[in-house]
């Protein structure tokens, strides 16, 4: 059985900024299917190598797949969904695939918009894709699909959501294939080395309102720090990475085991530098362990510190505060780990008060590096649901982290992101000065690189996708690029939630058969 896996074309200027990153759902997926037997793996990264709509075709045509699995975030759900269709324009047989977070929790929206998506996993992929496939291979699949954990398809025209399947319980048994991958196109620019996003633990026992992964893996795992080191190895040995970013949301939670996964890498002396994403807290109960985290190459902290305001933090459960940000981040300085602050931008209390604030704030921390990302309400997210239909603008290709999705009170969506971009020249062009006196010389050299990223992605416009922003003279007017038809008003969000409540998000995993294959909707036997 041929099968083609498929990264969507799809570019949003945010995290691109810094290189091509290696799409990790490929290796973790593509791995599970080879260990249980398949062997006819091909993967085509449209994203990276910008392989438009026509070309694509063509290529799945001369390939001929029998299964075609294609992601999609939230942003990318349309691009995903067009790009399944072309499967079935050019290869009508190919059974088509979408997996992710967006279709996980919004299956019942994207089938009955893509009704040629034959499967949806909802979750995690590695086993259910395997188990799906099994049966597609047997030729059972429509047979017994509805006792296939963790899928959605359509039956009849009607949408078919299994229960879910159970969480990965053991992390070592991952067998990611990273050879399907062409690592010279993964490229980090800060370094000019090779990059991988390899995948530590999964999960998060903290509920931030306006996050979904803690849902979405719904129960926290790691992997044993050696085990991981292997593949650490690997990557560094055999594919020539350079530098790598763990994909994890918290892998800092257990701390005895993140030690052991650093000085398993201080043993092995592989070269390797690396980044992750944590919480503030834990910066601050790991401060005596700092200077060993360096040691092993950590160089690059993102901290979640998301606002300047400590009514936003308390919106969010951050469960943090200001003065635990600032001084979280001078820690990381002290061991000459880069820091670098992220804010969430553009909520309903915005005002250029509060833009500015954030700049002051980014400056009084010292941050190396700053973030202002755009508030994104994921439709499957607790703020979503309590913000209703204050969500005017349902255009999913714009919830890409650099497009104000909500309009302010006392602002314009425009406005709002002239007010970033400044604060994004202002900070910046002090660094030009600063990076060059950063007295250690690797920091130095870092820093210098990811300005160079950022100088380039500014030039050429890709980076918070700038051309959308014209300027004639003195004036400035940004088109933001909704698609109209899909900037609802209150009137039609509720008449739609009233009318296709089978529409809203399943943030349960409940699905809509039971274990044993009847409906869960069965009216009650009295």
């Amino acid at each position: 059985m041929r099968i083609m896996m498929i990264q969507p074309n799809y570019h949003s200027g945010g995290a691109e900024i810094a290189g091509n990153w290696p799409p990790s759902w490929v290796p973790y997926v593509g791995g599970a299917l080879k260990t249980a037997g398949f062997s006819d793996i091909r993967f085509v990264d449209a994203m990276t190598d910008y392989i438009a709509d026509d070309a694509l075709a063509e290529i799945i045509a001369q390939h001929q797949p029998d299964v075609v699995l294609a992601t999609a975030i939230t942003p990318m759900i349309y691009q995903s969904q067009k790009t399944l269709k072309i499967v079935k324009e050019v290869c009508p047989q190919a059974k088509t695939i979408m997996g992710g977070v967006h279709p996980t929790y919004m299956y019942n929206e994207v089938l009955n918009e893509a009704p040629w998506v034959d499967y949806i996993i909802r979750g995690e992929g590695e086993e259910i894709t395997v188990n799906l496939l099994q049966a597609i291979a047997n030729g059972t699949d429509e047979r017994d699909r509805r006792h296939i954990l963790g899928i959605a398809f359509l039956e009849n025209g009607q949408v078919v959501a299994t229960p879910a399947h159970p969480p990965i319980a053991d992390l070592d048994s991952l067998t990611p294939d990273w050879n399907l991958l062409d690592w010279s196109k993964y490229i980090y620019t800060p370094l000019n080395v090779r990059v991988a996003v390899p995948n530590y633990a999964r999960g998060c026992p903290f509920t931030c309102r306006f996050c979904s992964q803690w849902k979405f893996w719904r129960k926290y795992r790691s992997a044993t720090p050696k085990r991981f080191v292997d593949e650490i190895e690997t990557l560094v040995k055999k594919h020539k990475v350079g530098f790598f970013i763990l994909a994890d949301e918290e892998p800092t939670i257990n701390k005895s085991k993140f030690i052991a996964l650093c000085n398993e890498l201080i043993e092995r002396n592989l070269g390797v530098y690396w980044g992750i994403n944590t919480r503030v807290t834990d910066i601050l109960r790991d401060e005596q362990e700092l200077p060993l985290y360096r040691k092993a190459g950590l160089v690059h902290v993102s901290l979640g510190t998301e606002a300047a305001a400590q009514l936003k933090l308390n919106l969010f459960r951050k469960e943090t505060t200001i003065e635990q940000n600032k001084r979280a981040i001078k820690l990381l300085n002290q061991n000459g780990i880069v820091t670098e602050a992220q804010f969430i931008m553009g909520l309903e209390n915005e005002t250029p008060e509060t833009i500015e604030q954030t700049y002051q704030m980014a400056l009084d921390w010292k941050a190396d590096m700053v973030n202002w990302n755009m508030f994104t309400p994921w439709p499957f997210s607790e703020l979503f649901q309590d913000l209703g239909d204050r969500v005017e603008v349902r255009d999913y290709s714009q919830y890409n982290f650099v497009t104000p999705i909500m309009k302010p009170e006392a602002m314009e969506r425009e406005d709002v992101l002239k007010g970033v971009l400044r604060n994004y020249a202002r900070f910046y062009l002090r660094k030009t000065f600063e990076y060059w006196f950063v007295k250690d010389p690797f920091k130095r050299k870092y820093l210098l690189g990811c300005l160079k990223a950022f100088v380039q992605t500014t030039l050429n416009k890709r980076f918070y996708n700038l051309k959308r922003v014209k300027y004639n003279g003195l004036q400035t007017k940004i088109e933001l690029g909704f698609d109209e038809s899909k900037i609802l008003t209150r009137e039609q969000i509720a008449q739609r939630q009233q009318q296709h409540p089978e529409l809203m998000a399943d943030v349960n995993f409940t699905g809509n058969i039971s274990a044993c294959g009847a409906p869960n909707d069965l009216p009650k036997y009295d």
